[in-house]
């Protein structure tokens, strides 16, 4: 069978496929689903009235970044091709299919005073032909394709990004709320801001010293204000659910030593994108902000590198989650680096904020999807 999109069955099995048997089953509630996101598969870059997005540009004018120059302009054309995409979704026999919405196909501008027509054809069908087929749509708002217009205005570090994301979240709210249940406001917000602030990612910017913490605060508050906007005027009618996704790799410590470090890199890699919104107390994790805090004085900085909430932020942000989404792809272990060591093959992890080095165990087994 040829397959024109990415649908790509995501179940993690503890152990191997030999050991799956007749009496090996997985529970009744357990749903079996795929995930897309809109530029991996959609195509159609500039069909319409859809505008730019910060990959376009990125791959367009910076080829050499992606293997072999590819880019998403045409990927698996799920824009022309979402029947068919329905339809394998039927044949796996999918309960779930996760899918994104392209900021700029749905608003060209990135503003909520215009919305496109064929945009919100689009999803308008996608969402209809998966009902229709019994499979459940599950929307995520944002995943990784900013409006360029917003970048060139200073993107996640800018703080009005939390008022132009709250907009575009109403707007897709007010359109699709009634059919779908379950939300993911933003995916992976560490990969938008460390990765994407140490060219290691859209946008491709180089400040991993205050870019990235900007983008760290700014996207949770963006977050909070979709997640409060959809339970004070959607949530009541419609009852919903709503998340943001976490990326997540667990450290385990090299050795008993490392034990505390290893509890500081599970604060800075989780911690900042989770505390604020489940813990009690809100605000950012004590251990990590005092750490950043520290250090940026050392460097001479005369404010924190990590930005203070505000009693009021801290508010806006805790308690904004239905469920706990979590992207777990790894495992690796924290040591101390040595005395003029350099560090190695994840500098962009925080390794180099911490002054770690982050290793495969050669025990673990390689899964078929590993970073």
């Amino acid at each position: 069978m040829i397959y024109n999109s990415a649908l790509v069955l995501s179940i993690l099995i503890s152990g191997s496929w030999c050991l799956v048997t007749k009496d090996l089953k997985f529970p009744e509630w357990f749903k079996f689903g795929a995930a897309s996101a809109a530029y991996q598969v959609e195509g159609a870059w500039n069909v319409s009235d859809k505008g730019e997005n910060i990959w376009d540009r990125l791959l367009h004018k910076r080829p050499e970044v992606a293997v072999g120059g590819a880019n998403g302009d045409v990927a698996c054309d799920s824009y022309h091709l979402w029947r068919r995409d329905i339809e394998m979704a039927e044949e796996l026999g999918l309960d779930v299919y996760r899918f994104s919405i392209s900021w700029t196909r749905l608003l060209p501008n990135g503003f909520a005073n215009y919305i496109s027509e064929d945009g919100k054809r689009y999803y308008n069908n996608l969402i209809d032909g998966l009902l229709e087929k019994g499979i459940e749509p599950v929307v995520t708002i944002y995943h990784f394709d900013l409006p360029q217009i917003f970048q060139d205005l200073g993107g996640w570090a800018n703080p009005l990004i939390s008022d132009w994301f709250a907009d575009y979240a109403r707007v897709v709210f007010t359109l699709y709320a009634d059919r779908v249940k379950t939300w993911i406001t933003i995916n992976e917000p560490f990969a938008t801001c460390d990765m994407g602030y140490d060219l290691q990612h859209g946008p491709y910017i180089s400040d991993k010293k205050i870019g990235k913490y900007l983008c760290n605060k700014y996207s949770l508050i963006s977050h909070a204000k979709a997640y409060r906007i959809y339970d004070e005027e959607f949530r009541p009618k419609y009852k919903g659910k709503l998340s943001l996704a976490q990326i997540f790799i667990w450290y385990d410590p090299a050795t008993p030593e490392d034990a505390e470090l290893t509890d500081l890199m599970l604060e800075y890699w989780e911690g900042r994108y989770s505390y604020p919104i489940f813990s009690k107390e809100g605000g950012w994790p004590p251990n990590i902000e005092k750490y950043l805090a520290d250090k940026a004085k050392k460097e001479g900085y005369p404010y924190p590198r990590l930005p203070p909430f505000t009693a009021e932020e801290i508010e806006l942000v805790r308690g904004t989650h239905d469920y706990y989404a979590l992207n777990h792809y790894s495992s690796r272990l924290i040591r101390k680096a040595r005395p003029g060591e350099k560090i190695g093959v994840y500098p962009y992890f925080g390794a180099e904020e911490l002054g770690v080095q982050i290793e495969n165990d050669p025990s673990f087994e390689i899964a078929g999807l590993d970073c």
